[in-house]
């Protein structure tokens, strides 16, 4: 049941993408030109041009990011006493680290960093990864992105003893469930709970369905400065913003109606 929730959430995120539908459209408008209906191919393309322009001058994602961002304050108050530190999965980035044999990590790496910093201020509670292979269709190992976290981790001077790490998980679901597995959890103790802030709500939501207490949301790799629309020329900027809050804001319904 799982796998199919892993392959039916993978195919559904497709779908959240904007490009995706930009595709669709001129999909259909070349099969509306081979049909000969010319006036409504041309309308399709238009509606696709627009689009597009809209979002290369637009950040349209922008306000649903931020809506997912201020659900939780930046730097909240920590207690005197932490039993572990539980950082999430997504900042790895495979290719680079396979080709060149160095940790590498992407546009979300402030979740490593972040971590760090804390197993740092808490010495003594334990700084968990967890995160396995989220590819459906690449070729990598199942504890490629625990192997790398424990090197870059080593590498930024935590100790070896203070990691632990959690290698098989593919999804915010299996995190929840595997981590809690694997560490226990008691009542009363006390857990910082590291992701991005536009993954954050998903994120405590599945944590807590699934059992876990005492979590310290500490959100990080926050996307947005503000609140307003300005003006630009950054298709690349503003797509990636779009279809990260695309998916966040559909991760959120599926899970819910799956029961996540």
């Amino acid at each position: 049941m799982e796998s199919l929730f892993f392959i039916a959430s993978k195919t559904i995120g497709m779908l959240a993408r904007f490009e995706t539908w930009i595709l669709i459209l001129l999909g259909a408008a070349l099969l509306l030109g081979a049909a000969g209906r010319v006036k409504a191919m041309h309308r399709v393309v238009g509606l696709a041009f627009a689009a597009v322009l809209a979002l290369t001058v637009f950040p349209l994602g922008t306000p649903l990011l931020r809506a997912l961002e201020v659900q939780y304050p930046a730097m909240p108050p920590l207690p005197a006493h932490v039993d572990g530190i539980i950082v999430l999965g997504g900042a790895e980035d495979h290719g680079p680290a396979q080709v060149w044999g160095l940790p590498n990590v992407n546009e979300a790496g402030e979740r490593m960093t972040a971590g760090v910093e804390l197993a740092r201020l808490f010495p003594h509670a334990k700084l968990i990864f967890t995160g396995g292979s989220a590819h459906p269709l690449y070729d990598v190992k199942t504890d490629a992105s625990a192997v790398m976290t424990r090197q870059l981790w080593m590498n930024m001077g935590v100790p070896e003893a203070q990691i632990v790490l959690e290698d098989r998980s593919r999804n915010t679901s299996e995190n929840a469930v595997f981590s809690k597995a694997l560490l226990q959890p008691q009542p009363g103790q006390n857990w910082i709970f590291v992701t991005s802030a536009f993954h954050m709500p998903r994120a405590v939501e599945t944590f807590e369905r699934n059992g876990w207490t005492g979590l310290i949301p500490y959100p990080v790799d926050f996307r947005t400065a503000g609140a307003g629309l300005g003006m630009g020329w950054k298709l690349d900027a503003h797509l990636d913003d779009l279809n990260v809050a695309l998916k966040e804001h559909l991760g959120l319904v599926v899970y819910r109606l799956a029961g996540k």
